[in-house]
């Protein structure tokens, strides 16, 4: 039961904040805002996540989880409600803010207490549970932002948005989640014991190949919307390949307990760096809209595989007492790169086109396999 709690809260949650960002990027171009300006607005979705990330982790180790995620939901409905009530492009940037800040603590909250309630040989099949989650919320959220836009208007979307934080905060107040605080009264104060988290060599390569697919994960929903519009597709097939590549995270995920038993973490790691590169490889060539969709969903099969692999890493490594905190360390390097990269690509995408930018990410993935490789030979050799 309190999975499923966790799994409805963080559902509803990601639902708001997956559609927020894809009406924010149309909205946005339809304003005559530049790739560079749309580069902005989904940087600050990251923003005060990468910022923030560490000290939410802190606080769940300290003060538990119900706090933080209840002050999260009501971030994220008044982040989608803002640009509903108050229309044009300055409120974008507040409304940006308050989602990922509040989407994040939501985020650090679950993925942290799923592993603190779960037993060793349970912790990947119930990560693999609660992704399921964000892969509907995944699904959904585009799916519900395109057609709204294309039968109502872009506040509607974004009022339909603040319902489902407002589900998530009601959730979250009638939850019966109960899990022990990890901290200890001599816990880390400071930024030097944050990366002393980083000087265990198996966490770093955890969050090196962590970073590297969810970076591909983020580019693709920030760029999929700049090269749809590119195309001209209407905003109903943006959704409905962003809707795809959801679906294919959700299957992958669906058999993610059984596969964790034929395969060990790191060689699933491995292959999904490797589908991500070469997916990446090929979108700049699809001009159709079913052949990207069917690249997009191969993209999502690679990043929906690799999330409960890596937080059932993370927790297994993770220092007594500190496991929000490492999952906090994770989220912020992970926005440290939606920060950046969106920032990067979109100059990029303005000045030489897109298709330089999909190919750079596809290099920058690929950089990751020989890591993983190494590693599921070393697990291979342990074993």
């Amino acid at each position: 039961m309190q999975l499923l709690q966790l799994i409805l809260i963080a559902l509803t949650a990601h639902t708001a904040l997956a559609g927020a960002r894809v009406t924010t990027s149309l909205y946005a171009l339809s304003l005559h805002a530049s790739e560079f300006t749309v580069g902005i607005l989904i940087a600050l979705f990251a923003l005060f996540p990468m910022l923030l990330a560490v000290k939410a982790g802190r606080l769940v180790d300290r003060a538990g989880i119900r706090g933080p995620m209840l002050g999260g939901a009501i971030a994220v409905a008044a982040g989608c409600a803002l640009p509903g009530l108050v229309p044009g492009l300055s409120m974008l940037h507040v409304a940006a803010l308050l989602v990922g800040t509040g989407f994040m603590v939501i985020q650090v909250a679950a993925q942290h207490t799923v592993g603190a309630i779960s037993s060793d040989d349970r912790r990947v099949a119930n990560f693999s549970w609660l992704a399921l989650g964000f892969s509907i919320s995944g699904f959904c959220g585009p799916v519900i932002a395109g057609f709204v836009i294309d039968h109502a208007r872009f506040a509607s979307a974004y009022l339909v948005f603040a319902v489902a934080g407002a589900c998530a905060f009601m959730l979250c107040a009638t939850a019966g989640i109960r899990v022990g605080n990890g901290a200890r009264g001599s816990g880390p104060t400071s930024k030097q014991h944050v990366f002393q988290l980083l000087r265990d060599p198996e966490l770093m390569r955890v969050y090196i190949v962590g970073t590297l697919l969810s970076s591909a994960w983020e580019l693709f929903t920030f760029v999929m919307p700049i090269h749809g519009t590119r195309i001209g597709f209407s905003a109903s097939t943006i959704g409905l390949i962003l809707g795809c590549f959801s679906v294919a995270t959700f299957v992958v995920r669906l058999a993610m307990p059984w596969l964790s038993r034929r395969h060990g973490e790191w060689r699933i790691l491995a292959v999904a760096l490797a589908m991500a590169a070469v997916a990446y490889a090929l979108i700049p060539l699809m001009r159709q809209a079913a052949t990207l969709a069917v690249v997009a969903a191969g993209l999502g099969l690679a990043v929906g595989a690799s999330q409960p692999n890596m937080l059932a890493l993370l927790h297994r490594h993770a220092p007594e007492g500190r496991g929000a905190e490492a999952v906090g360390l994770r989220v912020m390097i992970g926005n440290a790169c939606q920060v950046f990269l969106p920032l990067a690509f979109g100059g990029a995408g303005a000045a030489l086109g897109l298709a330089p930018v999909f190919w750079g990410m596809s290099a920058l993935i690929g950089a990751g396999v020989p890591l993983a490789r190494a590693r599921e030979r070393a697990t291979q050799g342990t074993g």
